[in-house]
């Protein structure tokens, strides 16, 4: 699941239409907001299809799946303009590293991903009549699932650069899809998003990952990002050394905040 991860993740436009892009506490508000409402998607759709399922594990993931892959490309519509929807440390990182998002704006848009991922857990649980944290005993551990994590977020990668160098507006819909996808294909069920799953940790529910098991996740996120950034950069020689963006366009100059 993303963060399924998704994160993270991305936004399509190669022209900003405004002549200033936002500032950067509106853009880590845009990061905040869409990072909360993606874990409030994931573990509140969690909740309520386990909830309806009668017992079907199969019935409740799938309810988990569409919810999630429907959710994620509404917030990247939505607040793509805005931020790029990251929404995902990993993106947000891969993005610095190749020239978009600017270095000194990367610990911010994390600290508002990492945020927004524990107002997300909080809101689901209120919604739902739980406590407002508690540690999930859902156990995700082993070579596997790690594995399982690597690829997800390989995928995840690989499907933003992909896509956003060579048809940027279908990026939103295909890392939705992606994700939708590999809630099935990976054992990990896909979070490839270390907000998310940082957040999922604080969420004894369907959704939830046992804290003793997070930090492995998100180490496998992080290669498994930094292996599709690698790849792509050897796999496309033509692209600048430096890229001016990566998953959304900043070719206009910051506004003062």
């Amino acid at each position: 699941m993303p963060g399924a991860a998704a994160g993270l993740a991305v936004v399509w436009y190669k022209h900003r239409v405004n002549t200033s892009a936002p500032s950067l506490s509106r853009r880590a508000t845009a990061e905040l907001l869409g990072t909360a409402l993606l874990v409030a998607v994931v573990i509140g759709s969690g909740i309520m299809g386990e909830s309806l399922a009668g017992g079907n594990v199969a019935v409740a993931l799938l309810a988990n799946t569409l919810a999630t892959g429907a959710g994620l490309l509404a917030l990247i519509l939505t607040y793509g303009p805005i931020s790029g929807a990251h929404l995902n440390p990993v993106v947000t990182v891969a993005d610095a590293s190749q020239g978009g998002t600017p270095w000194r704006d990367v610990p911010t848009y994390v600290v508002a991903q990492m945020a927004g991922g524990l107002l997300g857990t909080a809101f689901a649980h209120l919604m739902f009549g739980k406590p407002i944290f508690f540690a999930s005993h859902h156990v995700r551990a082993g070579g596997a699932q790690l594995l399982g994590e690597f690829v997800a977020t390989f995928g995840l990668l690989s499907v933003i650069w992909g896509t956003g160098r060579s048809r940027p507006a279908t990026t939103p819909y295909a890392v939705a899809a992606y994700i939708t996808a590999a809630y099935w294909f990976t054992c990990s069920t896909s979070f490839a998003n270390p907000a998310v799953t940082v957040a999922r940790a604080a969420s004894d529910t369907f959704a939830g990952i046992r804290p003793a098991d997070a930090p492995g996740f998100v180490a496998a996120q992080i290669v498994g990002a930094a292996a599709a950034t690698l790849l792509f950069r050897w796999l496309v020689p033509q692209t600048p050394a430096v890229q001016p963006y990566a998953v959304a366009p900043q070719s206009a100059p910051q506004e003062k905040q």
